[in-house]
């Protein structure tokens, strides 16, 4: 089905920009005690988003805006992942962003605008569409990894952010720029079909092709362009942290999903090799260098590597299970890692980080309760059954068993063992150790606790669920061969 000015497949994206709009101005009239109506804004805007897109769930692709817009699975199932997960983001961060300042209209206009990007980004069918989405959340991130404009660590970070992001982004666009020079098209069915005609050995071709995964791994997060990932996930506020280090990872795979699958699929042949060394670095450098950390959230920065390793497994096996499964493995991710970092806000307070190991020790003598969901997390975070995050590491494993490729498979078990190491330690720290000087009892907001209470347990009652959600991503990228064959 085409058309070329039926809004109907963007309305989700046009409600939230709208939306995020009228907060920014409202913020203005408001006094500072009434902040709180932005908040209950914000989560009003991207519940609606969520059952916007959840209303217009459709296994069959719609295109729109001269066939530059897509609305599939595909964007429909990462769009309510978004907006589910950027709302429970938010309700992790208000207590934290409002003792330390950081309490006001412009920080949720920025994750709304954010959040805008990253749908934009699932629904591209075109390569600016595309860039659009792209740029529109790393400004977004750039910013709010400054916000708060007092600390010499955040300053910093962004600093750092700006320019590598920055340079990524015109590698990006630099390869994109060759395939158009190429195909004479930045429509990504028209550049399929043109690519599919050519001979997949071009040098040109190639050249092309790296360039724009350079600019993937770096908005991934992958070794050898990670050197990013640590600075900013420390230097940030915990509560951008926690943001940065769950839906811009879904987004980053349905980035991927279009680029390389809906766009460059037929040079599978010359892109598998190059995200074969991506992966292999990523897991082994991510889950090495994990060890070595003291901070909570440069480990769990290093964790966020090696994971991002992992879902490439699944995009490199070429096959519609492999893709699904790296679907999979990222709305997982999220989630596991949304719990992580809601954790360190949770023992938070003002004046203090939690965001050393060491202030894990004794957990469990000061909070058991505390203890126990961050011990469900870090069970899933280091793939140890019965944990979901078991599951979701078991299916790339498989995926790329089912190509042949044995022999990753098994470098992939063997740094998945290496990297458990650092969450048992955690969990070694909560139960083993006595509490540190100076501890405080552990104070947070009734929502909080309850968010927390549920997203941690969702680790182990999601197992009932897990046949018909890997369906689903079946389904997801299913729309997504479907839309470039139709």
């Amino acid at each position: 089905m085409n058309g070329t000015l039926n809004v109907t497949p963007a309305i989700p994206e046009l409600f939230v920009f709208t939306m995020a709009c009228v907060i920014l101005v409202v913020d203005l009239y408001i006094p500072k005690e009434q902040r709180a109506i932005s908040y209950g804004l914000t989560l009003l805007t991207l519940g609606v988003g969520m059952m916007l897109s959840l209303m217009s769930f459709s296994a069959e692709p719609v295109f729109t805006f001269n066939n530059m817009f897509i609305d599939d699975a595909l964007s429909d199932v990462v769009k309510i992942a978004i907006c589910l997960i950027t709302l429970v983001v938010f309700v992790y961060s208000r207590e934290y962003i409002e003792a330390r300042g950081l309490y006001r209209g412009e920080y949720f206009v920025l994750g709304l605008f954010a959040v805008v990007g990253m749908m934009v980004m699932a629904s591209a069918n075109h390569f600016l569409v595309l860039y659009l989405g792209l740029e529109l959340l790393s400004l977004s991130l750039y910013s709010l990894v400054a916000f708060q404009r007092d600390s010499e660590l955040a300053t910093e970070a962004a600093m750092k952010y700006f320019v590598l992001g920055a340079l990524a982004s015109g590698m990006m666009l630099y390869g994109m720029s060759i395939l158009y020079g190429l195909t004479g098209s930045l429509d990504i069915p028209t550049v399929r079909k043109a690519v599919g005609g050519m001979s997949p050995d071009d040098v040109v071709l190639i050249f092309g092709l790296v360039f724009v995964l350079v600019g993937l791994a770096f908005k991934l997060g992958v070794v050898p362009f990670h050197m990013w990932v640590p600075d900013v996930y420390h230097g940030a506020p915990t509560s951008t942290t926690l943001f940065i280090g769950t839906t811009p990872k879904i987004a980053g795979f349905a980035i991927v999903i279009r680029l390389l699958i809906g766009g460059l699929e037929d040079l599978h042949g010359a892109w598998q090799d190059m995200v074969i060394i991506l992966a292999v670095l990523s897991i082994a450098t991510g889950n090495l260098i994990a060890i070595a950390q003291t901070n909570l959230k440069r480990m769990l920065a290093y964790s966020a590597i090696s994971h991002m390793g992992f879902m490439l497994l699944g995009i490199l096996a070429g096959t519609p299970t492999g893709y699904s499964a790296a679907l999979f493995y990222s709305l997982i991710y999220a989630f596991m890692s949304l719990g992580a970092f809601g954790m360190i806000i949770l023992l938070s307070r003002e004046g203090f980080e939690a965001d050393k190991l060491e202030d894990l020790k004794g957990l469990n003598q000061r909070n058991s309760w505390y203890a126990l969901l961050m011990l469900l997390l870090m069970i899933s975070m280091a793939g140890i059954p019965p944990a979901v995050g078991f599951f979701a590491k078991l299916a790339v494993i498989q995926a790329i068993i089912d190509v042949n490729l044995v022999w990753l498979a098994v470098i992939a078990v063997l740094f998945a063992v290496v990297g458990a190491f650092y969450y048992l330690r955690v969990i070694k720290l909560m139960y083993f150790d006595p509490p540190g000087e100076h501890v405080q009892a552990i104070q947070a907001a009734p929502d909080l606790k309850v968010v927390m209470g549920v997203n941690a347990w969702a680790m182990l009652l999601v197992l009932p669920w897990i046949g018909p959600i890997q369906q689903l991503c079946l389904t997801a990228v299913a729309s997504v061969m479907s839309g470039f064959t139709s």
